[in-house]
């Protein structure tokens, strides 16, 4: 402890026995002594001398009256008296210091007496009587960024607690907060923008963050497949979407058109399908896998894949179709008509495919079933879910499912196209044959049956597509059909529609 914290206290304990001034003690011991031998120059007869210790050398010891000894006794309690006066005037005096003989002891004395004055006599209603607890002074801060002792410095107050200005940092980018107003999330603070950056959402087609409506309030679509965020002015502007997977063309990349209206993105584009000759084997592997399961076509259905306006041109001269989705990608023909296929894979010139070739076929009619159409430049795994989709309408046609509903025929196709799209991402799922190891695509990525994971990403879209269809037909369909061949299997569900027309119950 210091001298100057000891300065601080106004009344000091007092220890020892205090001495004044060398020259004051000399002059009070030779007035008391001067006494002493006026008061006894003489001795009575008959005393002895005492010896001490030396025999040359004899002192009369004095022999004390009664009276001496009163005398004695007043002139001691007058040098106490004076002693006290003059220690009373010592103390009084700037700068006394104090001797004592046993220094250790005061010492220890005064340090215990100093610290504990230190703190208040009694701790804090929460500190526990038998722990230590801390005593900070008004003044005394602790930063809380890098906990070291603030100071008389700059500080920063938030949340109960204090910060030197460089310890004041965002917890996003850790560079010090200097604004006069910033973002609070939970005890982390940050920066405004960097607040924003981090939670307010982008778009990601514009990559913008998306605005506020009318009422204040942040409003964007979300694709319910591929979580694609997105301003809600591009469902109306002229921003792109893919044919195939839904998903909007972002400002950082650049869609396939294929010349029709219809735009393809890259990874939809890495398995399409582009001509009838590169869909045969397609077409017959998912006609491997309809025998496979005891359901084999034996008519040959001719196959064509057509441009979108082909397709239309053979919908509208179809009595028997029903169409509900915004595009039509496929259909199967029963009446004659004169149909445009793909002869040859159009070949790709920049941003879209170019030099298409056509070629007119007429279609006759041999059976119930013409022919099956397929709408050109889909993924591998759509085309496939089509044809599957398709081939299940011819085949109830060729044996002799007649005058079902809407929602019985095509929820039953819908079921077809859903377990072979399962065979393919899961193979296994349901111990029916795949026809990956049967077909093969043109690109690279699913030759000899081998799919990448964009590739299982995208039928697992499309199966997604199939169970959430909103239509009656299509949607509702499906989920009756699917949930009667779950709990009877394929061939009894199969059997009582032949007979009722319906779905089991």
């Amino acid at each position: 402890m210091s001298s100057s914290t000891v300065n601080q206290f106004s009344q000091p304990c007092i220890y020892g026995h205090f001495v004044s001034s060398y020259a004051e003690r000399k002059s009070r011991f030779m007035k008391w002594l001067t006494k002493i031998f006026k008061g006894n120059r003489g001795s009575p007869r008959g005393q002895q001398p005492q010896f001490l210790g030396d025999e040359n050398m004899v002192w009369r010891a004095p022999v004390r009256t009664l009276d001496d000894r009163s005398k004695a006794s007043k002139e001691k309690e007058e040098l106490d008296r004076a002693t006290a006066v003059s220690l009373s005037e010592d103390l009084k005096r700037p700068g006394y210091k104090c001797r004592t003989d046993n220094g250790e002891d005061l010492e220890r004395s005064l340090n215990h007496d100093l610290s504990s004055s230190l703190y208040p006599p009694y701790p804090p209603p929460y500190a526990p009587s038998y722990a230590p607890w801390e005593y900070n002074p008004r003044s005394y801060r602790i930063c809380n960024g890098c906990h070291g002792d603030i100071g008389s410095g700059n500080y920063l107050g938030c949340m109960g607690t204090f910060f030197h200005p460089e310890c004041f940092l965002c917890r996003a980018c850790g560079y010090p907060i200097t604004e006069h107003e910033f973002s609070l999330s939970g005890n982390n603070t940050y920066h405004k923008s960097c607040f924003r950056e981090m939670t307010h959402p982008k778009c990601e087609v514009c990559f913008q963050f998306i605005p506020t409506n009318a009422a204040g309030l942040i409003e964007y679509r979300c694709h319910p497949f591929w979580s694609q965020k997105y301003c809600p002015s591009h469902e109306h502007d002229v921003t792109k979407r893919c044919c195939s997977c839904e998903r909007l063309e972002p400002w950082n990349a650049r869609y396939v058109s294929l010349g029709d209206g219809r735009s393809l993105c890259l990874q939809c584009m890495e398995s399409a399908i582009m001509d009838t000759g590169d869909c045969q084997p397609l077409y017959h592997a998912i006609r491997d896998y309809y025998e496979g399961m005891n359901m084999k076509i034996e008519q040959q259905v001719p196959m064509l894949l057509v441009e979108r306006q082909a397709l239309n041109e053979a919908i509208e001269g179809e009595k028997h179709g029903f169409h509900h989705m915004p595009e039509t990608r496929g259909l199967c023909l029963s009446e004659e008509q004169t149909v445009t296929s793909i002869l040859k894979r159009p070949r790709m010139g920049g941003r879209e495919v170019v030099g298409i070739r056509t070629h007119p076929q007429k279609l006759t009619r041999k059976c119930e079933v013409t022919a099956i159409l397929v709408l050109f430049g889909l993924p591998r795994l759509l085309t496939g879910a089509i044809l599957a989709h398709e081939l299940m309408h011819a085949w109830l046609r060729l044996k002799g499912y007649r005058n079902l509903s809407l929602e019985v025929e095509e929820g039953i196709c819908q079921v077809l196209s859903y377990m072979w799209l399962e065979s393919e991402v899961m193979p296994g799922s349901r111990d029916m044959p795949s026809t990956s190891t049967a077909s093969s695509s043109s690109m690279s990525s699913t030759k000899k049956g081998v799919k990448s994971g964009v590739e299982n990403k995208l039928g697992e879209f499309f199966m997604h597509q199939i169970a959430h269809d909103t239509s009656p037909a299509y949607g509702g369909g499906f989920r009756s059909a699917n949930e009667a061949v779950n709990k009877y299997g394929l061939r009894c569900t199969l059997d009582h529609i032949r007979l009722t027309g319906s779905f089991p119950l």
